[in-house]
């Protein structure tokens, strides 16, 4: 039994409490779910080790109520595990701070984790959980949205346990009124419908659960808006990107480092190492303050692929503009956050005359037109903007010229 401050009693199985014990996961107890959030949010403290937790804890319950209305023919009890482990696993990759590093490039927090469930003791604990010789490779492609498995949407789809737990958990360790999904009423209203592929089952939404996929929905954007999305978590974000980058450029740092590391034990190295001023500065919460902040439509150009994911000519950038405006090498940082398919939803629901129809971005006239509303939401948070180190006046014209060189 695990007291979470969340859902309170987490009663984890045998099988389970074997996966947590093990070096891969009780790391996890050292990795922030927030990043650098708490530099604003002085609660946001929590880790991917509770949140993994939370997300295992609302597979099972989720299990539980699809048997009591009788979803889950033909599936045996290691068919079941294997959600509920996927769950627990999700995270079981992720860098330090968040997904700051994937933003610039890295290999994806879900192909490492695949890489994780390969080798290792977690590997040969998964191996000796008598699921099978294939487990590591069925726990891996729930994890990367590769299975075939008819509950596979519990893991990673359009209203998985991941979003429900995060959503929730964040919300209320930030201390914010956004994250506030109706989890009781989306997990009632799971069931279970044909799927794409021939003699196939995925996982659906009873038409009574429209007012919980909203919530879920606006809570999302909320919160991106809000606390992911920030304007101080996102200067803190993109000082912890430069440094890092100017480390893995200097050798002070390997990629291989990083997919290991915690937290504290990062910064730790990078204290030691940095010769931007960044590291220290982020300690002491000596954020880079906006200078410039637009709506990526207004500035009439396409962004440039640079900035979601090449650091090396994103530096280079920002160094050409600092230059240009009066500043120094890493004085001056461009942010754009991005976030793949933000609100997107992609998922069957089943109408009042067991009917089945699918809900997707495009919407469902009549019914639910929210999801291309909540596109334009999505669209509506993001923003460019400049951070700078010192005072200094950033034009938008030559912002502009970066951009398009």
């Amino acid at each position: 039994m695990v007291r979470d401050v969340l859902w309170h009693n987490i009663v984890l199985e045998p099988v389970a409490a074997r996966v947590v014990d093990t070096p891969a996961f009780q790391r996890l107890r050292y990795v922030r779910q927030l990043g650098h959030a708490f530099l604003v949010y002085p609660g946001a403290t929590h880790t991917r080790f509770e949140h993994a937790l939370g997300a295992y804890h609302l597979a099972g319950r989720a299990l539980d109520l699809l048997r009591s209305h009788d979803a889950l023919g033909g599936l045996s009890p290691d068919d079941l595990q294997l959600i509920r482990l996927g769950a627990l696993l999700h995270d079981i990759g992720h860098y330090p701070f968040s997904h700051a590093l994937e933003e610039s490039g890295l290999t994806s927090h879900e192909a490492l984790a695949r890489r994780e469930l390969a080798e290792g003791a977690l590997a040969g604990v998964v191996a000796d959980l008598g699921l099978g010789g294939d487990a590591a490779d069925r726990l891996g492609a729930l994890v990367c949205s590769t299975s075939d498995h008819p509950l596979a949407g519990l893991v990673a789809g359009s209203i998985d346990v991941d979003k429900l737990d995060y959503l929730r958990r964040d919300a209320l360790m930030c201390g914010v009124p956004y994250g506030d999904v109706d989890v009781d009423r989306l997990l009632a209203c799971l069931t279970v419908v044909p799927g794409p592929l021939p003699g196939g089952r995925t996982v659906g939404v009873v038409e009574k659960g429209l007012a919980g996929l909203e919530s879920l929905l606006f809570a999302k954007y909320q919160m991106y808006r809000n606390v992911y999305w920030h304007h101080a978590v996102r200067s803190a974000t993109a000082m912890f990107k430069r440094v890092v980058h100017e480390a893995l450029v200097d050798r002070a740092l390997t990629p291989e480092a990083l997919v290991v590391a915690t937290d504290d034990a990062l910064m730790h190295e990078l204290l030691a190492t940095d010769r931007t001023g960044l590291a220290a500065a982020l300690r002491a919460r000596q954020l880079y303050k906006r200078a410039l902040e637009v709506v990526p439509a207004e500035l009439g150009a396409a962004m440039p692929a640079w900035l979601q994911g090449d650091p090396a000519r994103l530096a280079a950038a920002e160094n050409g503009l600092a230059r240009a405006v009066g500043l120094g090498p890493a004085e001056l940082l461009i942010d754009l956050p991005h976030k793949h398919a933000m609100l997107g939803i992609d998922l069957p629901f089943v109408r009042h005359d067991g009917s089945v129809e699918p809900l997707t971005d495009a919407g469902w006239p009549g019914h639910m037109d929210l999801p291309p509303f909540a596109a334009g939401l999505a669209e509506s948070a993001c923003r460019l903007r400049v951070f700078v180190r010192r005072p200094s006046d950033v034009p938008v014209d030559a912002l502009i010229e970066v951009l398009r060189s």
